[in-house]
């Protein structure tokens, strides 16, 4: 009997000692990849961008578990349960409902883009602050005299044409628009970039299975193997643990390196957007093109605008590689920055626009001055428990002016 016991203490004290020497090797394997000691818990948390944890945060439901397929838009959100968000409003966005007809005892300013968009106006739970709508009105007269409504009209991964087609949809029901973008459409200018703008991004495959067709089965395995890193990373113990962290990465590496893109059939997501061979082989007429896809959109939200006596602007987002001096957190924070030139380029695209009169603004240098860190990501900016942002609140002033002036608000005294 003692024989036995001390088997199975040896045993015991052999695992223990192997999970330590796990534990051991995998903190000493992130020390040199960070140049650093990080907790774990930080670690988990780099396996989501700030968007996506804020739909996740407290629970094993992974961001696809809160998407909800639209008919225009390709993917909004769901307030179901059990992963459903209870602040999704009745378009399937964030924030307060949409109306039918404009409201008389509101000055309403739709803001759409994509996930900064959506943060800038509010996508956390109440009370998060709603950055735009706080500056609007603590600062500015609407033209009605009415209080500013900020109706959040962004969302992760929305690019164009989806924020043109979220305004074209409603644009009866808003006085003015401001669009935030330009960071989801440049993937679309990379050189040899198989797909127009318009092909949506890979949410709507996950909210509509059938268009994944024989590949049904990989993207199956990705939600298994992401409901599984997700459990893990809220487990008391393992979501303290390194190794556990490393298993984590290596399940959600797996998981992207499912290409549910490829097909064998004629007709397929891919073949619907498809970008002809010979513009693709062209880098400078394939970049040429999407920029006139991109530029046609925007004019587009201007001519709605119009039509519908509703104003407009469009800003041009910053972003992590151009325009301010990155601190040595943010350096660990937001990726490859190889996307300089093309995103320049773009700006300087989109702004020739403005030699028509259309009111396009740059905000790429507005972090310019700033020496402490805004990026908490690739793109999206820094909040603290509160989700109080000093990225978002520059951002917010800035077009605040940039509106207030372009619009006729008056100031507050």
């Amino acid at each position: 009997m003692k024989q036995r016991i001390f088997g199975w203490i040896s045993i015991l004290f052999g695992i223990v000692l192997s999970l330590a020497a796990l534990e051991v090797t995998a903190i000493a394997w992130m020390y040199l990849e960070d140049g650093r000691y990080t907790p774990a818990k930080d670690l988990f948390d780099r396996t989501q961008n700030t968007y996506v944890r804020d739909a996740t945060k407290g629970s094993a439901c992974r961001y696809v578990d809160t998407l909800f397929p639209h008919p225009y838009v390709a993917f909004v959100h769901h307030a179901n349960p059990p992963c459903g968000l209870p602040w999704v409003n009745n378009v399937g966005l964030f924030g307060p409902d949409y109306p039918v007809l404009k409201p008389t005892d509101r000055y309403v300013v739709m803001l759409t883009g994509g996930s900064v968009a959506s943060q800038l106006g509010q996508n956390a739970a109440p009370p998060a602050p709603r950055y735009l709508e706080e500056e609007l009105n603590n600062k500015y007269v609407s033209p009605n005299g009415k209080p500013f409504l900020v109706l959040n009209g962004g969302d992760g991964a929305w690019k164009e044409p989806q924020p043109f087609i979220l305004f074209a949809l409603y644009a009866s029901s808003v006085d003015a628009v401001a669009v935030l973008g330009g960071f989801n459409e440049h993937y679309f200018f990379w050189p040899g970039f198989s797909e127009r703008l318009e092909r949506p991004l890979s949410n709507f495959l996950d909210v509509n299975p059938f268009v994944a067709d024989e590949n049904f089965g990989d993207a199956a395995i990705g939600w298994v193997m992401g409901r599984i890193a997700g459990t893990l990373a809220l487990n008391p113990i393992l979501g303290r643990s390194h190794a556990a962290y490393m298993v984590v990465r290596g399940i959600e590496q797996a998981a992207k390196g499912k290409d549910i893109f490829k097909s064998t059939k004629k007709t397929t997501l891919n073949s619907i957007f498809h970008m002809p061979e010979e513009i693709q082989r062209n880098h400078k007429l394939a970049f040429d093109v999407q920029l006139g896809l991109y530029q046609k959109y925007v004019k587009a939200t201007f001519a709605v605008a119009r039509d519908n006596n509703v104003k407009a602007a469009y800003f041009i987002q910053p972003a992590p590689a151009i325009g301010k001096e990155l601190t040595e957190e943010e350096k660990r924070l937001v990726g490859d920055l190889s996307y300089r030139d093309i995103y320049r380029n773009i700006v300087t695209g989109l702004m020739t626009l403005r030699d028509s009169g259309a009111p396009v603004f740059d905000l790429t240098q507005i972090f310019a001055g700033e020496k402490g860190t805004i990026y908490a990501d690739h793109i999206h900016y820094a909040r603290d428990g509160v989700n109080e942002s000093l990225g978002n609140r520059i951002i917010a002033a800035r077009m605040g002016e940039i509106l207030a002036q372009t619009w006729g608000f008056q100031r507050k005294p």
